[in-house]
């Protein structure tokens, strides 16, 4: 069992607060906080991390600096990232038995690489749990850290390597657990018994007779988003130019979860939906995610929408934001859109090549803005009855995943242009006429640091790509016009990876900053309510906004913190998704072993080479003790192993050989060998 080490002491400066990230040799890191006057991260090693554990933000204090590093400890915890571990129950050494009895302590072995230390159960703490099994921990007390924590069992997930049992493990660690509270299921319940009520129709603009479809993967059962479609003639008051009116309509799901029920309560902590490689765990209820709010074909349904009345350049002449009612003429998978697209036989072609050729005009104009295009390339497993994956197959993105896209993202913009209260761009409260700053929930995407765009530059120049840095970033069209070059090339992914790196992340935000990916002034998320909180939030300050009620300034925290909350629990949702990924990509070559396949060179470090196999994603690392064939040398400015006697050199996006040589399940990781 693992062990902390004892401290020792030295002349420390004041604290400074930020959030600590600690590597899988148990080493952290402080990045100083915004507020905070900027230093390089600080150094924390094992020994000065005072129970800090991975993510948490902490307080602390500077030992030493000078021009390459600076070090420290942990001098206070100021919050916790996460009390809760998932691991495997093992009996406690003799050790850690400290006079105990040995059936009267356990202990937990986290699968999280970045939890350095044990987790002691007390057998009265067990929960029922048996030795051997998967449990979910939380840690219940950890004032000493010479000592390991101790926790108390939350939940028994049964038999580690059951597919379902992994997968239901990766999810409750990050906070999702596929359980609902009783109290929300029952809430559920009775709005799906009252259904939709005559008085519910008030108020709203009637759709039922317009053209209207959903557009939606195969598997999907959530269909928070419809499309109407009317085309309108020369001489029309609407549009005296003639045009269309194409109405981007969302399920209406603050219609039915109000503000502080069981279910907003929910929803708000989980923040949203989780899309696992065999499951999907839903933010709201499925009888409400899957049913009542979902915008399932030939029924009445319920929604916000934005209704955009737009030439035939794609121009945007006017547009109208309020509740409809809606009833679906057709469910298009993406496939089925796809060859409705292409075929003119087939019914609803001439409205699907419309709405197609109007989305690449948007597309067009967004790229010419500046927006950057980093579609990465995925893949998708097919599950055996056990949900052992046999087959991994690309996810294809044609113009129909794109048409859906483009009019989502204008939906996004429009929205947040109407409710902006941008003094600049004197925007107008609706009733009063005069402007306003109210307070709203903005999709904000930061420019580049420098920093990262000098680091990327150099990258690309060392690969022989030629870009430019203009004020300390490279030009969105230098970025499009390298991406559009290397497509299909060895390197494609490689270059788009390091790309996306070097990029701020997406986050929410009261703040309004722009988005730099999109190129948008405005930017919001309002399309996606029934699997993303925020975008409830954006339904209902859109619906004040529509009836002149404001958001008084005192809720400006509240605002913020939802934004925060938002932000972070759309990482961990990512991180289980990435986790499942991974886990299915390990558990596909378990039974691969030996075999032989072709891969391409993602990273370079002094430990080796990080390959990913070409068609299934697979990705794994070639350890330079492997590479038998002479003496490598890393390369660090060049980013390239380099052989010492035979100078045969390995950089990113080389195409190799690669032979299987093991895995690991739990620490889902795999070895290859070069052949």
């Amino acid at each position: 069992m693992k062990k902390t080490n004892k401290k020792t002491h030295t002349k420390m400066h004041s604290g400074i607060s930020g959030v600590i990230s600690i590597s899988s040799k148990g080493v952290g890191y402080v990045t100083p906080m915004e507020n905070e006057k900027r230093e390089k991260d600080i150094e924390v090693d094992f020994a000065h991390l005072n129970t800090a554990l991975h993510g948490d933000t902490v307080e602390a204090a500077i030992h030493s600096k000078n021009k390459n590093e600076i070090k420290g400890e942990v001098i206070k915890i100021i919050s916790r990232a996460k009390i809760g571990f998932v691991g495997v129950l093992e009996p406690a050494d003799a050790k850690a038995l400290a006079g105990k009895k040995e059936d009267e302590i356990y202990f937990l072995k986290p699968d999280d690489t970045k939890m350095y230390t044990d987790i002691l159960i007390p057998k009265d703490m067990l929960e029922g749990a048996k030795s051997g099994e998967k449990v979910y921990v939380e840690i219940i007390s950890w004032k000493d850290s010479l000592k390991a924590p101790e926790g108390k069992i939350i939940k028994v997930l049964g038999k580690p390597g059951d597919n379902d049992v992994e997968m239901r493990a990766i999810a409750i660690e990050k906070g999702f657990d596929s359980d609902l509270p009783n109290a929300v299921e029952q809430e559920a319940e009775k709005i799906k018994k009252l259904g939709i009520r005559t008085e519910d129709y008030k108020d709203r603009r009637d759709f039922r007779n317009t053209l209207t479809f959903t557009i939606d993967p195969e598997d999907a059962k959530d269909f928070d988003d419809a499309i109407s479609f009317r085309e309108i003639k020369n001489g029309d008051p609407l549009l005296p130019e003639g045009g269309y009116e194409i109405g981007v309509h969302i399920a209406d799901v603050t219609h039915y979860v109000k503000i502080d029920s069981e279910l907003d309560k929910e929803a708000r902590e989980r923040g949203t939906s989780v899309y696992l490689v065999d499951r999907t765990i839903p933010m709201l209820p499925e009888i409400l995610s899957n049913d009542l709010c979902s915008l399932v074909p030939h029924k009445d349904r319920l929604t916000m929408s934005a209704v955009l009345y737009i030439d035939k350049n794609a121009s945007v002449k006017k547009e109208w934001f309020g509740r409809t009612v809606i009833y679906s003429q057709k469910r298009f998978t993406y496939e089925e859109a796809e060859k409705t697209i292409k075929d003119t036989s087939l019914p609803l072609h001439k409205e699907l090549s419309i709405l197609n050729n109007l989305a690449k005009k948007l597309t067009k104009e967004r790229f010419a803005n500046g927006a950057i295009s980093l579609d990465q390339e995925e893949v998708k497993f097919i599950l055996d009855e056990k949900g052992v994956p046999t087959k991994v197959i690309k996810k294809e993105r044609g113009d129909s995943n794109k048409l859906i896209e483009e009019f989502m993202l204008l939906a996004n913009k429009k929205v947040a242009e109407v409710i902006s209260f941008d003094k600049n761009d004197k925007k107008k409260d609706l009733k009063t006429g005069k402007a306003d700053p109210g307070i709203f929930v903005y999709r904000i995407h930061e420019n580049p640091s420098k920093e990262k765009m000098l680091d990327l530059a150099f990258f690309l120049r060392g690969l022989g790509h030629k870009v430019s840095l203009r004020d300390g970033i490279i030009p969105t069209h230098e970025i499009n016009t390298l991406l559009k070059n290397i497509a299909g090339k060895n390197e494609a992914e490689t270059v788009q990876r390091a790309i996306v790196r070097s990029m701020a992340k997406a986050v929410y935000s009261t703040k309004n900053i722009g988005h730099y990916g999109l190129a948008f002034k405005h930017y919001t998320h309002f399309t996606s309510p029934i699997r993303r909180y925020p975008d409830m939030i954006v339904h209902r300050l859109l619906a004040d906004y529509l009836k002149g009620l404001k958001v008084s300034k005192e809720k400006l925290s509240i605002y913020e913190e939802l934004s925060r909350k938002a932000s972070e629990r759309e990482k961990y949702a990512a991180d289980a998704e990435r986790a499942s990924i991974k886990y299915k990509q390990v558990e596909y070559m378990s039974s691969r072993i030996a075999k032989t396949f072709k891969g391409i060179v993602s990273g370079v470090t002094e430990w080796g080479l990080y390959v990913e196999e070409t068609e299934t994603k697979c990705e794994g690392l070639v350890r330079v003790r492997d590479m038998n064939d002479d003496f490598y040398i890393f390369n660090e400015k060049k980013l390239e192993l380099v052989g010492q006697k035979k100078k045969k050199k390995y950089r990113l996006g080389d195409t190799v050989k690669i032979k299987v040589k093991a895995v690991d399940l739990e620490r889902k990781t795999i070895d290859y060998i070069l052949v």
